[in-house]
């Protein structure tokens, strides 16, 4: 493999934990697993090199142990959804592995017995040879989301661009499964994203890009190709970098 068919040589995948389960549900569910893996195999297929860092919440959120009465300390409640990713990682390692992908599993807290400990330049090492490196635990440390993990992974393996993928079509004005007018973006600079609050990652993750020049691309997952597409140079959702003054994309039915 070597990339030429793909304008982005090397990328960052993050996955939220909702992508491993059905819309509205907990846990894993293989169906879920199993088509993310078949997206994930069209785009490895082009020559991209590509690390998948991955959350956890569809198994355990931190937030739902900071009430004040709360037995469980929030440092406990983050590793605790640290171990959520790994079991997530787990599930795609064997998903990917299924439809005949090479993979290999990275965690930031030593699981010997189950993956490999995330070695900066071992994942790279494993990038090169064609591997789908998949990066669990988020950074390892508490009160660090998987987002920043994911922004932070972008810079350490000098990645070409962070994709993010979402349930929806990218940036939107408001939130768009409850204003079914909210306004799509197509370009957006870090600064805007900061200023009007966007949920795009958290803000600790869109300063990282920011200082670092990032690019990432907020796209929708669940339509069949768009990780291929989005290897390939197409916008199939918001881009978002230094400079960039915000675009509206064409809405459905405009013109």
């Amino acid at each position: 493999m070597n990339g030429k068919d793909t304008h982005y040589q090397r990328i960052i995948l993050k996955l939220s934990g909702e992508s491993f389960c059905s819309h509205g549900e907990r846990g894993v569910s293989m169906d879920e697993v199993i088509h993310i893996a078949q997206q994930i195999k069209m785009a490895s297929e082009l020559g991209c090199q590509i690390a998948v860092v991955i959350g956890g919440g569809n198994i355990l959120r931190g937030s739902q142990f900071k009430a004040a009465n709360a037995v469980v300390q929030e440092a406990t409640a983050h590793y605790m959804g640290m171990l959520a990713t790994v079991i997530n990682g787990l599930a795609l390692q064997d998903g990917l592995e299924s439809v005949g992908c090479d993979t290999r599993l990275m965690s930031a807290i030593r699981m010997d017995g189950i993956c490999e400990p995330y070695i900066r330049r071992r994942a790279q090492r494993h990038l090169q040879k064609g591997r789908i490196v998949i990066l669990a635990a988020g950074t390892g440390g508490p009160f660090v989301t998987t987002d920043t993990a994911a922004a932070l992974r972008a810079m350490e393996l000098d990645v070409d661009i962070l994709l993010k993928a979402t349930r929806v079509d990218g940036v939107f004005s408001e939130d768009p499964e409850k204003n079914p007018h909210a306004v799509l973006y197509s370009q957006l600079d870090y600064n805007t994203v900061l200023e009007k609050g966007l949920r795009v990652m958290d803000s600790t993750a869109i300063s990282h890009c920011m200082e670092h020049d990032m690019p990432l691309m907020v796209f929708n997952f669940k339509k069949d190709g768009n990780i291929q597409r989005a290897v390939q140079g197409e916008t199939v959702g918001t881009i978002i970098g230094s400079s960039r003054k915000p675009e509206l994309a064409p809405q459905p039915g405009a013109g």
